[in-house]
Formats: structure tokens, sequence, C-alpha cells
């Protein structure tokens, strides 16, 4: 008699369980490339540390000596945070919507802007994995605004103060004309894992994203004094050249 064997239940991926929302077309393999090369700070959803650890080993040494100095460029460092880097937020009564800075991120930690409490995926208007310095908006139609694993949120409010540096590591996103210098930048020597974005808004949307690229080897990328953030992950240190 014939035995028939019983179909396997189907299992997400990660990225179906943590919806990073990406660029449209053919951008959209890039980008879940790069965001995930961060890794991920959602308790027992995160991408395998095999493919987590290219994403903040693949930089140079220098990397962890810049990191520093870029995340002393903001006063927000040096006081107490307006949100814990852990919990669940309600927009317009525990948090107020803005642009929030929060620096030092080692791997681990994951923020998403929500539409909703139901804890679905589509409830999710955007997420991030995060090393380094990050930049988020919460939007006023936002519901909630969750964090896990991050250091404290400083709410931005004065968005063109700083010194732009014309070197910053390859893991983090800066504000161009605070923390970077618009140009071209060059990094020597990265490994697959590798990845930069130019975005014209931290609302970390399908529209943010301007250009994007996966790299192996050198990259070279032009930040122009139009472009708001440069976003990077898993890459070594960006050193200006023109």
């Amino acid at each position: 008699m014939a035995h028939h064997a019983h179909p396997q239940p189907k299992q997400r991926s990660w990225f179906a369980r943590h919806k990073v929302l990406t660029g449209a077309g053919a951008l959209v393999a890039v980008i879940a490339i790069g965001s995930a090369a961060a890794g991920g700070g959602d308790g027992d959803d995160k991408p395998a540390a095999a493919s987590a650890g290219k994403g903040t080993d693949a930089g140079n040494a220098t990397d962890k000596t810049t990191d520093k100095s870029a995340d002393k460029n903001s006063d927000s460092v040096k006081k107490k945070a307006d949100m814990s880097g852990s919990g669940t937020y309600q927009v317009g009564k525990d948090v107020k919507p803005g642009t929030y800075r929060s620096t030092g991120n080692k791997l681990g930690c994951y923020w998403e802007r929500a539409k909703d409490s139901k804890g679905e995926l589509d409830s999710i208007l955007a997420n991030d994995n995060v090393v380094g310095p990050a930049y988020v908006t919460i939007a006023d139609g936002d519901k909630l605004f969750k964090t896990r694993g991050c250091k404290g949120w400083n709410l931005v409010t004065d968005e063109k103060s700083g010194t732009p540096k014309s070197e910053v590591p390859g893991n983090g996103m800066y504000r161009v004309g605070v923390d970077i210098a618009p140009g071209t930048y060059k990094a020597d020597g990265n490994k697959s894992g590798c990845y930069w974005e130019r975005d014209k808004d931290a609302l970390h949307g399908m529209d943010s994203i301007e250009a994007n690229e996966n790299i192996t080897g050198s990259g070279i990328v032009t930040i122009t004094p139009q472009d708001a953030y440069f976003k990077t992950n898993g890459c070594a240190a960006w050193k200006k050249t023109a």
C-alpha cells in the first residue's frame, strides 16, 4: 500500500518575519542584504551568526577608533536619553514624533515603526538593525515605536549643528553636512557584506533611498549636498578623496 508523505509546514525566512521595507524593483535584493548585514536585535529571530558577523567584522580596525569620535559628534551622548533603547512606546503619548538619534550601538540593536499594535507583518511601517550611530524619524501617523537592544534615543533638535567628518566608520547612519561632509568617498578592502545607501530622509521607507550598492573590494560613492543621510553596513572605513 502506498504511503503518502505528510507535507512539511512552511517556515518563514528571517526577512519574512522582519519586514525591512526597501526600494522597489531590482533594489529589493540589494537592500535586504545590506540591511541584514548589521545583524538582528529582536530576540530569537536573529539572522545566523555567520552572516551577521560579516556586517560587523568586515571593516578595518580603524572603524573602532573613528566610531568613537563620530559618536561624540553630537551633544546627545552627553545628556540623558529622551527614550530608552529597549521598549515599546505609543507615539503621541509616550514619545512625540520627530527625528531621533542613537549612538554607540553594537550588534543586536533593532527598531521598528508600526501602524498598530497587532504585531503582524503588515503592522510594520519600517524597521532596521543597527550597528553604530542611527537615525529614525517617527512620523505623526505612527502608532508605536519599538526598540530593542539599542542605546538611548535622543530627539534631534538642531539638525544643522555639528562638525562634518571626512572619514567615518563602515557601520552606521550619518547626517550629511553634520556628521559627514559631502564629497566622494572610498572604502578599500571590503569583504562580502559591505553595503551603502544614500537617503533623502530618515523614515526608512520605500521612497527614502536615492541610491544603494553592495560592494566587494574597493568601493566609491559620491555623497551630494542634497543628500540627507549616508548609511553603511559591514564596510571598511570611508575616507574622503575629493
